[in-house]
């Protein structure tokens, strides 16, 4: 099924590729930000304008979808698309391609005023409620109050579970690309190997090249360090020392992605996870563990217990919270908190916290990265919206984190945002008019 990829979809997509096909839009740069470590950009009037356009197309969406469409000509530079059912509901879309000039049409007996480059929607075939050229977003400010969300002694923890080479059922002599292996069901695969070492080094360096986003390394149960690549660089190469044993050793590498490729053809083909694995003592001398038999376990040991749901089971282990917080890797963190009053918008500020996942009520926020900074020293993004709808009407809710590494979450606050409007318009075009 071919599609458009791109933001001027109106005026180079040709269809759809046969009759039976449906038309797809892929890709609508509307984000807050592209990619972490990226600058947000998402501002008004942007956001505001967009909301009303969204608005205006719900308004009339049944007509969208069951109306019959035909297309006209209303002159040199301009044409109109109309919807039509047969109980006489009609959604219109009459559009200037002139990039200079205001242009004046006839529709259904009636004069509409065109702003240069714009599309004006008509949910009812008879009145605008939007034109795109035309931005009536007001400028307006943001206030937060937060609140601490929990007390200490309303915090508990729970260790994931690392495994070794004899805890993984799935084997492999090879290092096996995790998309394809994990199926797209966790940022998650483990790479495992029971070795023996014989080098005459006694602290190698473990080097791993890889080809997902993040890669943690333990040795022998003992954390070794993480690092990460970034969206312009396809593969990052881990290098730590590590001191093994004499004999038989364990390596675990949790290697991690941060959802799916973004773009480009032929995205199945794009390979993701570990590339190589070695120990090296000098350039000459060097252990290569690329092709030895590596178990995988897919997912974390918390995700499989469904730890995110918050709900009580004797499978899960729930303790209070450590004394060095900020040293803990690959940790759950639990509390409860009351329902906020009123209806204003209410977001988590996460800024505390390092890299992971935020669920509650068992509804997942999104996924957080606060370590990785942009140019200007600052996490893309550190307030996560929490919809009311996620909210028990009364009563506690529980909030549960998935923690890689660096995160405090005494930190965390609940705050109500608040829009104070500023009585700017960001435009002084004159709405488009019919006579």
């Amino acid at each position: 099924i071919n599609s458009c990829n791109g933001m001027r979809c109106g005026e180079t997509f040709t269809g759809p590729n046969s009759p039976n096909k449906p038309a797809l839009w892929t890709e609508n740069w509307t984000s807050f930000y592209q990619v972490y470590g990226g600058q947000p950009y998402i501002r008004q009037p942007k956001y505001g304008h967009l909301k009303e356009l969204h608005a205006a197309i719900k308004s009339c969406s049944t007509t969208l979808l069951q109306g019959v469409q035909r297309n006209f000509s209303l002159g040199p530079l301009q044409e109109g698309y109309a919807f039509e059912e047969e109980n006489g509901e009609c959604v219109a879309f009459l559009i200037n391609n002139d990039k200079h000039n205001n242009v004046t049409v006839q529709f259904h007996n009636r004069s509409y005023e065109l702003l240069p480059k714009s599309i004006s929607i008509l949910p009812d075939c008879e009145n605008v409620t939007f034109n795109t050229a035309n931005v009536q977003t007001t400028s307006n400010r943001r206030v937060i109050n937060p609140r601490q969300i929990s007390s200490i002694d309303n915090w508990v923890q729970f260790q994931d579970v690392i495994p070794n080479y004899d805890d993984t059922s799935l084997r492999s002599n090879s290092l096996l690309e995790q998309t394809n292996t994990t199926k797209d069901i966790s940022d998650y695969l483990w790479y495992s190997l029971r070795f023996n070492y014989n080098l005459s080094c006694n602290e190698p360096t473990l080097v791993v090249r890889s080809a997902a986003h993040v890669a943690h390394a333990l040795v022998n149960n003992k954390y070794i360090g993480a690092i990460h690549g970034n969206h312009d660089v396809n593969s990052f190469t881990l290098e730590f020392p590590v001191t093994v044993n004499e004999g038989t050793n364990n390596l675990s590498i949790l290697s991690v992605m941060v959802g799916l490729p973004d773009s480009g053809a032929y995205l199945e083909r794009r390979f993701a996870g570990l590339i190589s694995v070695e120990l090296q003592c000098t350039e000459e001398k060097s252990l290569n563990l690329t092709n030895s038999t590596w178990g995988y376990q897919v997912g974390l040991i918390g995700e499989q217990l469904e730890v995110y749901k918050g709900q009580n089971s004797t499978d899960i282990e729930w303790t209070q919270l450590g004394k060095n917080i900020m040293d803990q890797t690959l940790i759950w963190y639990k509390t409860i908190f009351d329902t906020p009053e009123g209806d204003d918008p209410v977001a988590l500020d996460l800024s505390s916290m390092g890299k992971g996942e935020a669920w509650v009520n068992g509804q997942s926020i999104g996924r957080y990265w606060i370590l990785f900074h942009d140019s200007n020293g600052k996490p893309s993004q550190s307030m996560y919206h929490v919809p009311r709808s996620f909210l028990k009407d009364k009563g506690m809710n529980i909030l549960v984190l998935l923690e890689e590494g660096g995160g405090d979450p005494l930190g965390i606050s609940l705050n109500f945002v608040s829009v104070t409007d500023l009585h700017g318009n960001f435009s002084k075009l004159s709405f488009p008019s019919s006579a």
